[in-house]
């Protein structure tokens, strides 16, 4: 009964300013949360894939505009071999239930996948085709899959087509800007994943592991670090999340501010001693 107060206490609470369009979450404890309840690390992914689709629907329900989730990383191809295929084998079987479920087409959520698709194996790889296909012409809540993806690499294949783009005389070297990296940014041309108001990460860890850098590093994005491991991720910390994102906001509203009053403040002092110098000097009064 007080975690529901709590929550619609929050609901209302973050209505009242404005919202973060763009939220990514970095899905971490999967593993640690198995180990915790002497499970299989099957288990851990699993119970996170469930909370992704709670996420999902939370994100809706609030108003945000897009989501990034980083599903897979680079990194991640490190691990055991039985476990990437697990990994992969359940993304490619919720991207394959996404498809059908109506709550997709209700909620006009348009997929993206975003990363490195050469490293992918074939049945995968038709998984996102489809789901991908399924929902292009929406656009309501954009969700952006990140897999196989790392953001350094991002960024340098980015260059790299800028750099071809250049040989073939497409491109001149004057006209880029920050822009044309942007716009060649995963996913494709000129659909880049647009800049990042929020980050979430999972797990207790404190960094942003190669998420997202240009877009979200780049426009100095709000962070929320919290300690649940990514299946223990509740409602409540999610609307924190939001919570964190508005009052850094109003921080930055706040400072701004008074920074904008301490400089007219400084030009109208300017302005007064100017005055006094342009007044003419008044000769002295005889007395009568």
């Amino acid at each position: 009964m007080l975690y529901k107060g709590y929550e619609f206490f929050l609901e209302k609470n973050i209505r009242n300013s404005k919202l973060p369009q763009h939220i990514a979450i970095i899905m971490d404890g999967n593993r640690r949360y198995a180990k915790k309840l002497g499970k299989f690390t099957s288990y851990g992914h699993a119970r996170g894939a469930d909370i992704t689709e709670k996420v999902i629907e939370w994100s809706y329900e609030s108003g945000i505009k897009e989501l990034t989730i980083y599903a897979f990383s680079t990194e991640n191809f490190n691990r055991k071999k039985d476990e990437k295929k697990s990994i992969l084998k359940l993304i490619g079987t919720r991207l394959e239930e996404m498809c059908v479920d109506e709550r997709t087409h209700k909620r006009r959520l348009k997929v993206r996948v975003i990363g490195d698709r050469t490293l992918l194996p074939g049945d995968l790889l038709q998984s996102i085709d489809k789901v991908e296909m399924a929902t292009k012409d929406y656009d309501r809540l954009k969700l952006n899959i990140a897999i196989a993806y790392g953001g350094r690499q991002d960024i340098i294949q980015a260059i790299r087509e800028v750099a071809r783009k250049i040989k073939t005389g497409n491109i001149k070297t004057g006209e880029i800007t920050e822009k044309t990296i942007s716009r060649h940014l995963y996913p494709e041309e000129n659909s880049a994943v647009s800049n990042v108001d929020l980050i979430i990460r999972t797990g207790g860890n404190e960094r942003v592991s190669n998420f997202l850098p240009w877009q979200a590093c780049g426009n100095e994005c709000a962070a929320y670090f919290c300690a649940p491991y990514w299946p223990e991720f509740r409602k409540i910390d999610f609307l924190r999340s939001i919570r964190t994102y508005q009052q850094r906001q109003e921080e930055r509203s706040r400072t701004l501010s008074n920074r904008t009053m301490h400089f007219i403040h400084n030009i109208e002092r300017k302005l007064d001693v100017r005055d006094v110098d342009a007044q003419p000097n008044k000769l002295p009064e005889k007395n009568s």
